[in-house]
């Protein structure tokens, strides 16, 4: 089962989008500057691209894809493409951009008391994991609703956790940008239909070859069933569960098949990013919108099987960029957007005592250097009467309150008198320096 998205005004704005999309596919229109193509010359062009050399097996003979592209995820090299660079509405597969981009930054272990507004404003027709309101959820299991029922619920639910709809749209539309996926229009989390929301088969690809890189991305996006938390039984008050099931018709089917993700809508048709591995060399694949939906993983499969057999056998007609190393050390900081996320601000019970203190002799020790430094660079006539105490970028909380809507965790106790011994000693030590 896919994702079944039917937003009538969202379906008939994408859909006109890819429409013209593909009526501009000529060579004038879609052919761009040899600099300026990202992956290379050959995969602006419109038609199929592949370099055959001798033994090569020939390309699968019904490709409806309106655009499609097979490459090695290790070396980036592309095997065959076509329309590789073609805006088209990407369905739920855009959802690989958004756990790229949000799942490092919550803690897959962390609870969440899902409120009301969190689940509000879903499109009409959204797949649904079925979350309930005003119950706690566990990250991973946020993640597997995610991966498994291409769920726009928990996507929701882990965008607000993220800080809101809005920002993560824009910290997706900025991962896109560091990944040199140019063609990205990110306009919602999850995929859904929405007027300029496009994407290509060349920046599919980028994506998941990213997330893979992620060993939880790669968990989830593997895993073909999970229980998954229900509502409270009204007769014992307990918490049941029941069972989901990957979307993915591939998985489990398809020789090797790692994952990765597929989505449906009916501005986007079906479309599938997929990756595999079989004698120690993974292949990744991304199809969008053939003729019809079933055709997308008929499709994949064959060009994965072609890929197999063809490698070393074909001349790359382009390649995957890598992330550029300023960006990707720019990424691995909870800094990198200047927002500390939510994982972060909720989930102080991560860090025992002995963290605590840790952090506190480090920002200590932060604050006399910085202080020292400071002091040994004034000439004795133009030493004020207080030197500045320089901030220490901690953030701290009241409680050990977790997001389960301020329960205090096991040991909530001993943190906060560690909180407390904190606060003393970068006080203390801002004194001093003032004393100076």
């Amino acid at each position: 089962m896919q994702q079944r998205s039917h937003h009538v005004r969202g379906a008939a704005a994408a859909g006109a989008v890819a429409a013209l999309v593909v009526a501009a596919a000529t060579p004038a229109a879609v052919a761009q500057d040899a600099a300026a193509v990202v992956g290379g010359e050959r995969l602006g062009r419109p038609a199929v691209q592949v370099a055959p050399q001798a033994g090569a097996p020939a390309l699968p003979a019904e490709l409806t894809g309106r655009s499609w592209l097979v490459a090695d995820a290790t070396t980036g090299d592309v095997l065959a493409a076509r329309n590789a660079h073609v805006p088209l509405p990407p369905a739920s597969t855009l959802k690989m951009l958004f756990a790229d981009t949000v799942l490092p930054k919550l803690d897959r272990s962390l609870e969440h008391k899902v409120a009301p507004a969190e689940l509000a404003n879903l499109g009409a027709g959204s797949s649904l994991v079925g979350i309930k309101e005003n119950l706690p959820y566990r990250v991973e299991d946020l993640w597997r609703g995610v991966f498994l029922s291409s769920g726009n619920d928990a996507v929701h639910v882990l965008a607000h956790m993220n800080g809101g709809l809005a920002q993560t749209v824009a910290q997706m539309q900025d991962r896109a940008v560091a990944l040199q996926a140019r063609d990205t229009h990110v306009v919602s989390p999850e995929g859904y239909d929405q007027e300029g929301q496009v994407s290509s088969a060349y920046d599919l690809t980028l994506f998941a070859r990213a997330g893979l890189r992620n060993k939880d991305f790669r968990a989830y996006c593997s895993t073909r069933t999970a229980r998954f938390p229900g509502g409270v039984d009204k007769t014992t008050g307990q918490r049941t569960a029941f069972d989901i099931a990957n979307t993915d018709r591939l998985l489990g089917k398809y020789p090797g098949l790692i994952g990765v993700k597929n989505g449906y809508t009916t501005g986007a048709g079906a479309t599938f990013t997929g990756a595999a591995e079989r004698g120690g060399r993974t292949l990744l694949v991304t199809v969008m919108h053939p003729e019809s939906q079933s055709k997308v993983y008929d499709e994949a499969a064959s060009l994965l099987d072609w890929g197999f057999a063809a490698a070393g056998k074909v001349e790359p007609v382009g390649h995957l960029v890598e992330e550029p190393v300023a960006s990707a050390s720019a990424e691995a900081g909870a800094g990198a957007t200047g927002v500390v996320p939510h994982a972060i601000r909720q989930a102080d019970h991560a860090l025992g005592p002995a963290g605590w203190t840790t952090l506190a002799l480090c920002g200590a020790l932060a604050l006399w250097t910085a202080g020292r430094a400071r002091t040994r660079r004034l000439r004795p006539r133009q030493r004020p009467a207080a030197v500045e105490a320089y901030p220490v970028p901690l953030a701290f909380t009241r409680t050990g309150a977790t997001a389960l809507g301020g329960s205090t965790a096991v040991g909530g106790r001993g943190r906060r008198r560690a909180a407390r011994a904190v606060r003393a000693t970068v006080v203390s030590a801002r004194r001093r320096l003032r004393s100076r």
